[in-house]
């Protein structure tokens, strides 16, 4: 894969002014962290889809995911965009509202951040993932975990539900699946200190899923992507796993909205969520000087694209500019 070279080539002109700079790898992304109260990473930029592509293809080389990019790009053919399309790459990021440290798994938005420990005389950087999920029935669980044991080339035992489901439907599975191009889990697995230990970080032998609610509930990662983490994260490093549909940042003083649709088989949240949403907006804006487009936010929660929606301006010099912001985190709704 090109994905490293073509992404620098796109990404760096536009960081090195105005966004956190970034560093791309075989793998992922690596952002540095924001200095100040930012927390809005990376930028949306476009590329144009080659004669065989699909938005799949096209969303490998950029580390996005099956949802994100079809989600950034209503009305595109996933399977056959066509030679010369214009496709949004959805590569800027809020970074969830979470400790930032170890990993943390976004369930809503199939992203994994990880936070390396800071070196000295370094400053903090985050790594983004693209990833799959849980699937109705087998839902990935919410909570803080931690990686309790590494495999290379694992094998990989069916447990009862998905024997019992093959046989069900006439594809019986054998007990054992050894390293192979029929083992799911592919090349290497990292398993999660989850009462029952049936839930891995892992590769695939179906990169095509990667990004979609699909998994029996263990987090399913690109084959390039897992070998990068494996390689960089240590046992015992914890793991946060989050359902945040819904997330707020600021970037150089402009609010940002990012919504996804909520995960199949959850509870659904009704009316209130957006009114929350509302009240949480109305919180963190009231010292800043920004007019807040109340109509961006209600089509960025409606649409639920995946993609930071700017939702502020500036207000006219002598109308609040030069304020200084505290906010009392103690009167921010729960979101």
């Amino acid at each position: 894969m090109h994905r490293a070279v073509v992404r620098i080539g796109r990404l760096i002109p536009a960081c090195a002014a105005l966004f956190a700079a970034a560093t791309v790898h075989a793998g992922g992304a690596e952002y540095l962290l924001p200095e100040n109260d930012d927390n809005v990473i990376g930028t949306v930029t476009t590329a144009f889809a080659q004669h065989e592509d699909t938005l799949l293809d096209v969303g490998r080389r950029y580390g996005v995911g099956y949802e994100e990019i079809i989600a950034a790009n209503p009305g595109i053919d996933p399977w056959l965009p066509g030679e010369g399309t214009e496709i949004l790459i959805p590569t800027r990021f809020i970074l969830p509202d979470a400790p930032r440290e170890g990993v943390v798994v976004n369930l809503p938005e199939h992203r994994l951040y990880y936070y390396p420990p800071v070196k000295p005389g370094e400053r903090p950087v985050v790594r983004t993932y693209p990833i799959s999920t849980g699937k109705m029935d087998w839902k990935t669980p919410i909570g803080v975990t931690r990686i309790v044991s590494k495999q290379e080339k694992p094998n990989w035992y069916p447990p009862p539900s998905v024997l019992a489901e093959h046989e069900a439907r006439g594809d019986p599975l054998p007990k054992v699946v050894p390293p192979g191009p029929d083992n799911p889990l592919g090349e290497h697995a990292m398993r999660l200190g989850i009462p029952s230990g049936a839930y891995l970080i892992h590769g695939t032998n179906r990169p095509a899923g990667v990004g979609m609610q699909v998994t029996h509930g263990c987090i399913r990662m690109f084959p390039e992507d897992i070998a990068e983490l494996y390689g960089l994260v240590p046992v015992n490093t914890k793991v946060n796993l989050i359902d945040q549909p819904t997330k707020v940042g600021w970037m150089r003083g402009t609010l940002y909205v990012e919504r996804h649709p909520l995960l199949e088989g959850g509870a659904d949240p009704g009316p209130e969520e957006y009114e929350r949403l509302k009240e949480y907006v109305e919180v963190v804006t009231e010292r800043r000087p920004v007019d807040v487009d109340w109509a961006g936010i209600e089509h960025a929660f409606r649409t639920q694209s995946g993609v930071p929606a700017p939702v502020s301006t500036p207000k006219a010099s002598g109308k609040g500019a030069g304020v200084t912001v505290t906010v009392d985190e103690s009167r921010l709704p729960v979101m």
